[in-house]
This record gives C-alpha cells, structure tokens and sequence, in this order.
C-alpha cells in the first residue's frame, strides 16, 4: 500500500515477490489488487495501470507490452477498469488505484519513494531548525508536518499482504525495527479480523477470475507456468 497525501492508498503488486514475472502473471496480478482494493479500499470500480516508461501503449518492454494487449482485452478485468500506463511520477497521484508491474521493477519502485520521502522530510526537519526564526515558524506547523511525516513512514503502513495464498501472510520491510515489526502484527491481526483473504478470494471467484488448482500445488510452480490467484 502506497501512501498517498490526502486521498487514499495505491496497491503495488508486485513489490518484490517475483522478481520475474509472465504477461499472465501480471494479468493475474492485475486481478488480485483489483478484488483486494474493493475489499480493502472500498473502491466499487478500481482504477487499474501497469508501471511503465510512459502512457502509450506501445511504451514500455516486451513484458509490459503484451500484458497491455492481455489487459485491454474485453472482460480482462471484471473487477476494476483498465486505464493502460502510468508511470513512477504518477504514484503518488489518483491516477490508478491499482498499479501493476513485476516484482523487480515494483521493488524499485518502491525503494526509491521510500528515499525520496526520507530524504525531503530530513530536508524540511533541517530548514525548520535552520535559524531561530524558522524554528518558531515550525513551531506552528509542527503537528500538521508530523502526520504528513507519520503517514509517509514505512513502518506505520505495517508491510504488505502476501496476495494469491489461502491464508493471511504479511511481508514486512527488512528494515523495519519495533514500531514496523508491530505494525506488521496489527496488519496481521487486522487481516484475520476483516477476513480479507476470504473477502478478496469471493470477488475474484465473483468475478470468474479464479482457476482451480489442488490444494498444495503451489511449490512446483515454476516461471514459464502462471501461478493461480486464490
């Protein structure tokens, strides 16, 4: 979940689980964020785009390319609409609810908002304190800055869920020390209390999106055979 100021969340999928990825994946990818926005979000239609280097179809490398024609195909996303590319500087905006990409783009992604956050909050720490009369200008500012800080802040979002598997798994950030590791657990808990794998899993059985797969099979999936949503 990506924060963003003054609206709500953006689900990026995938983060880093799959570092390489099928068109079919992100297809299913696209899916999965598209039912866990509804449940988690309470978006009835969400908007859904794929990472890109930039908003034309024809942008973008052989794997953003065909999962664009999969994307676009009619009924592909009976749960949310497509809206095609987006790129890293439309994040942080309402511009999808849903942004898909594999797991090794989406990781950097990822990582470079979270530098560039820290980054402009120690600058705006450091020219509040810069000199007597900035510091009592923060002064004024200082509680509406600290829940811009707080709402940016990799730990309170408390890790990601795990989406595709039967039970609730929550992924935290390696750096993550004891206010991340315990927002990890409220996320967890929160995960059980709002059922949100049974939740996502009715949608995308609601929306025909499912395959059947026999309990246990996941471990021998294997890159060249899309992994099955659920």
């Amino acid at each position: 979940m990506i924060p963003v100021p003054g609206s709500t969340p953006t689900v990026l999928l995938d983060s880093g689980a799959n570092a390489e990825c099928t068109a079919a994946w992100l297809l299913q990818f696209a899916q999965m964020g598209a039912a866990y926005a509804v449940q988690r979000l309470g978006k009835p239609e969400p908007l859904v785009a794929l990472l890109s280097i930039g908003e034309e179809s024809s942008k973008g490398n052989d794997l953003v390319r065909e999962a664009h024609a999969l994307l676009a195909e009619p009924g592909a996303l009976r749960t949310g609409r497509f809206v095609g590319n987006v790129e890293g500087r439309d994040m942080l905006t309402d511009a999808a609810d849903v942004v898909v990409a594999d797991g090794f783009t989406g990781n950097i992604a990822l990582k470079v908002l979270e530098g560039t956050s820290r980054v402009v909050r120690d600058a705006i720490r450091g020219a509040i304190t810069s000199n007597p009369v900035s510091s009592a200008g923060g002064l004024l500012i200082r509680r509406p800055v600290n829940r811009l800080r707080d709402s940016l802040d990799p730990e309170n979002v408390g890790g990601a869920i795990l989406l595709g598997l039967r039970k609730p798994v929550v992924v935290g950030h390696g750096s993550f020390g004891p206010k991340g590791i315990a927002g990890a657990v409220a996320l967890a808990r929160r995960a059980v209390d709002e059922d949100m794998v049974g939740r996502t899993h009715a949608a995308l059985e609601a929306a025909g999106a499912l395959r059947s797969a026999p309990a246990g099979s996941f471990a021998s999936v294997k890159p060249e055979t899309p992994g099955t949503p659920g």
